[in-house]
């Protein structure tokens, strides 16, 4: 009898159908945070932008108050 072998070969069938999922599971997550890498979870806001470009010099001190209004609106 085929399925009669005896050692325990269930055990062995199930452990290897864990770790069938756990790598494809590992082989799934590697992927979505390699290719997830150039995207920002916290976005700077338009505000830090303004922020930014006012400091570098390329605002005036009007267009930067007149943008930090536009945007708290």
């Amino acid at each position: 009898m085929m399925w009669d072998s005896g050692a325990g070969m269930g055990w062995w069938m199930l452990i290897g159908s864990v770790w069938f999922v756990v790598f494809w599971g590992v082989v799934i997550w590697a992927v979505v945070k390699v290719t997830s890498r150039g995207e920002s979870r916290d976005p700077t806001s338009a505000l830090d932008i303004a922020r930014q470009r006012y400091a570098l010099g390329e605002l005036t001190r009007e267009e930067f108050e007149q943008l930090r209004k536009d945007l708290a609106a």
